[in-house]
């Protein structure tokens, strides 16, 4: 059997600093991101206060509302640019 992978130690604090940036709500933030039929706005606390990791498409939409790839998100040595303004998705 193998491990489980390591869980990006920084991501729960990038994610709470985009909705933060953003100065919205965890409902709207799911409205912006427009995942409000995938995931109900209590999933979003969970993944900021780093108790459960959001599936890779939630990622990809945090992303993509404020213009970043992926990867900044998940690598804990990358940091948020400063200017995290939503884009239109």
């Amino acid at each position: 059997m193998g491990s489980a992978r390591p869980r990006p130690a920084r991501l729960a604090e990038k994610l709470l600093q985009i909705r933060q940036s953003l100065g919205i709500s965890q409902r709207q933030l799911i409205i912006r991101m427009g995942i409000q039929n995938q995931i109900q706005y209590p999933n979003i606390s969970k993944y900021e206060l780093n108790k459960n990791e959001p599936p890779l498409a939630i990622l990809h939409a945090y992303a993509k509302l404020v213009g970043i790839q992926v990867e900044i998100l998940i690598d804990d040595n990358e940091d948020l640019p400063p200017d995290t303004r939503p884009h239109k998705i």
